[in-house]
């Protein structure tokens, strides 16, 4: 008997491509910038987000390729991968080249000194390739710095002086988020981001989900509640899930000395790190509210009383059995909390089902 393939059977070919010397197999549909990763390299690559694919106009991730004898330089973010490809990332050519775009980007902007982003959560990317690629912020004369931004809204802080026309923002706000509410205003260098209705954000379609600051390799675009607050070198992250819903988007918390100052996305999550308004920047003030409830009261002649965690759930016990002793279990309902994981939920309705002995269980996220 002769095995045979099946029809729907992909076969993916490999593609053996050289990276510095060291050789990797690459998908047929494999980008020069992911064999590059994939070999253990790296090279700047201001305009890119995998979120919004390639872009190629930064030109910061030029590398030497060479096919079939025939040399070529090509944008890694781009250009696809070829069997036999041989690819050097840091030529003495290249990488001349790249510190004079940055120094022309550099060129551009204000003083890296006073970079908000990389004063209160990490160096951008801009400047850890400054940084690589020994670029000095003076090299060239200093072009008039770009319009300041209304500041008018209390999510997004927007340094246009900072920015250094990647467009990573208004790709990802219109392609990825589709909330449509930046674009790109001017020609030339006389270009800026902009929002419509006078650039007002708050009159604009922006739902305020922060991918436009996530996204940002400058410190144009930043959190406005944490900038200025926090110091980069101090600032720890510790990986966890937004509480705010059911759906599960994974988050960093940001703390300075045990203080919790904020949150960002994790990329590594299944979110890929989209959130909304609500994870990006409130899903930890409750932490501080003077409100929250911090242990179990009891209601005892009009007003509360402290009391301990055994006490208030004999109460609870012992209510919840009269009632049903007394008038049946349907008498009592139980709703769950969209903002608790699947597997609460999923105790809350066995709670009320085998322990009270009622369907009456809902929970607002059905709707």
């Amino acid at each position: 008997m002769v095995a045979t393939q099946s029809p729907t059977t992909k076969v993916t070919r490999k593609l053996n491509v050289e990276v510095n010397g060291i050789v990797i197999g690459c998908g047929t549909n494999s980008r020069v910038l992911d064999a590059v990763r994939e070999a253990g390299f790296d090279v700047p690559t201001l305009c890119y987000d995998e979120r919004n694919g390639p872009q190629g106009t930064c030109r910061m991730c030029l590398v030497d390729v060479e096919v079939d004898g025939q040399m070529q330089q090509v944008a890694a973010c781009t250009a696809f991968t070829s069997d036999g490809m041989s690819v050097t990332t840091h030529s003495d050519n290249i990488t001349e080249y790249r510190k004079t775009i940055l120094e022309m980007l550099l060129s551009e902007t204000a003083s890296p000194v006073n970079c908000p982003k990389c004063e209160s959560f990490k160096k951008c990317e801009l400047h850890v390739a400054a940084e690589e690629y020994d670029a000095k912020w003076d090299a060239f004369p200093s072009l008039v710095p770009r319009e300041k931004a209304v500041d008018d809204n209390p999510f997004i802080q927007r340094d246009y002086d900072y920015c250094i026309s990647c467009f990573r923002c208004t790709i990802i706000c219109n392609d990825w988020e589709q909330a449509g509410a930046i674009t790109v205003k001017g020609r030339g260098q006389d270009n800026s981001i902009a929002s419509y209705f006078n650039n007002n954000l708050l009159e604009s379609p922006c739902t305020f989900c922060g991918q436009c600051i996530n996204t940002c390799p400058t410190g144009a675009l930043t959190d406005k509640k944490i900038v200025g607050t926090v110091k980069a070198e101090n600032l720890e992250r510790t990986k966890t899930i937004c509480p705010y819903c059911g759906v599960g988007c994974g988050i960093h918390l940001l703390s300075e000395d045990g203080e919790l100052k904020g949150t960002e996305p994790d990329f590594d999550a299944p979110s890929r790190g989209s959130l909304c308004v609500k994870g990006q920047f409130a899903s930890w003030e409750f932490v501080k509210s003077g409100e929250r409830l911090k242990y179990p009261l009891i209601k005892e002649n009009g007003s509360f009383r402290r009391a301990s965690w055994d006490e208030a759930l004999d109460l609870v016990t012992s209510k919840f059995t009269e009632i049903r002793d007394e008038t049946g279990p349907d008498s009592l309902v139980c709703w769950s909390s969209a903002r608790t994981v699947t597997e609460a939920n999923y105790l809350m309705q066995k709670f009320a089902r085998i322990g009270i002995g009622t369907n009456n269980i809902d929970n607002c996220s059905r709707t």
